[in-house]
């Protein structure tokens, strides 16, 4: 699906489309329902996306929706990767700009990444993940910058503490930060704690919020896996609440694995614990990764339901996003539109679950119907 090839093409498409992310955006307002993104909401995405090249639209894009809160808000997602027209849009805006953090941050990494001799592309490739908090944040902040070791998997067990160093040295030095003695402890304790079958899923930065280092780490097979991963890595909460609540959710609905994030710090781990309960696997390399069965999340939202947290209303409305693959006509041609639910993430705090955010996604594909 993602092939360099395919990118090229949808991307020069995508410049006879317009110029911006907001352009292109504004194509889907009539596809995404009201209570899970509001029309005032709405405005607030276009105008973070009308800073970012419509030729970002050829990689896979979507929104953070918070199923926890009444307010239709959206957090938007994009990515890029070095080499291609939308990396080449942030280098020229580094060069016009000095002060543009989005854009330093960037080019710090692709530099590193396109190197002739990269530690780094060998672990990630290219690719670079943004989030940027819509509702919380200005649009011109620094967004949360995330790579996922897709190349070369970072598995636990697996003797690969110099690539988990590598990835995170090249996120905090890319906003200009120096990683200090403790946070360098910290992170590779989460990586030594990993049992054997679990993977570094993505190693996240967020430039505008309090400095932290956020790990995902996925595939635990079971409650006590997770709970002594939590209990060796010092995580401050109640492991016994987590473990409860993976509990009644394999009952409900089939759990295949479970997956946390965590916030590395300067003593420690972080509070909040965010816990990703994984009703189908996603592997970077399959070709069919953005193919969703069109029940495949049923079982899930039927279990959320049955949580106080959530708003009915909107898991009304994410249960009709999942769709098959539509084809959109543009000035420059077909497309081709796959959307889907990437993944669930419940969030907890001391001994509760308090939050549920659905992470949604839109790929555009000048390719065949599958």
């Amino acid at each position: 699906m993602e092939t360099d090839e395919a990118i090229a093409r949808v991307q020069d498409r995508l410049a006879g489309e317009g110029g911006s992310m907001g352009e292109l955006l504004g194509h889907f307002r009539n596809r995404i329902p009201p209570v899970l993104i509001g029309d005032r909401e709405w405005e607030r995405v276009l105008e973070c996306a009308d800073r970012l090249p419509i030729a970002m639209g050829a990689f896979p894009f979507g929104f953070e929706l918070p199923l926890h809160e009444r307010s239709p808000e959206a957090d938007l997602g994009v990515s890029l990767t070095s080499g291609t027209e939308a990396a080449r849009f942030f280098e020229q805006r580094a060069r016009a700009d000095g002060t543009d953090g989005t854009a330093g941050a960037l080019v710090r990494l692709f530099e590193r990444m396109d190197a002739e001799v990269s530690p780094l592309r060998e672990i990630v490739g290219g690719k670079v993940m943004l989030e940027y908090d819509i509702a919380r944040s200005l649009p011109h902040q620094v967004p949360g910058l995330f790579l996922r070791p897709g190349e070369r998997p970072i598995v636990g067990a697996g003797g690969q503490q110099a690539d988990v160093d590598t990835v995170a040295d090249a996120l905090v030095s890319c906003v200009g930060w120096e990683m200090t003695a403790g946070e360098r402890e910290n992170v590779e304790r989460a990586y030594a704690m990993q049992p054997a079958d679990t993977r570094m899923d993505s190693f996240g930065i967020f430039p505008s919020r309090s400095r932290a280092l956020r790990l995902a780490v996925m595939g635990f097979r079971s409650c006590h896996d997770l709970g002594s991963y939590l209990e060796g890595i010092g995580w401050p909460g109640d492991v016994r609440a987590v473990e409860s609540v993976i509990e009644r959710f394999r009952e409900r609905a089939n759990i295949v694995r479970s997956g946390t994030g965590i916030d590395v710090l300067e003593d420690g781990v972080g509070p909040t614990l965010g816990l990703t309960l994984i009703v189908r696997q996603r592997y970077t390399k399959d070709s069919r990764y953005w193919l969703d069965g069109l029940t495949d999340w049923d079982p899930f939202l039927d279990a959320l339901r049955l949580e106080d947290i959530v708003v009915q209303e909107k898991l009304d409305a994410l249960g009709t996003w999942v769709a098959r693959p539509s084809l959109l006509f543009g000035k420059s041609g077909r497309y081709v539109m796959l959307r889907g639910i990437h993944h669930i993430k419940l969030v907890m705090s001391g001994d509760r679950l308090r939050q549920a955010k659905a992470y949604i996604f839109i790929v555009l594909s000048g390719a065949a119907l599958p």
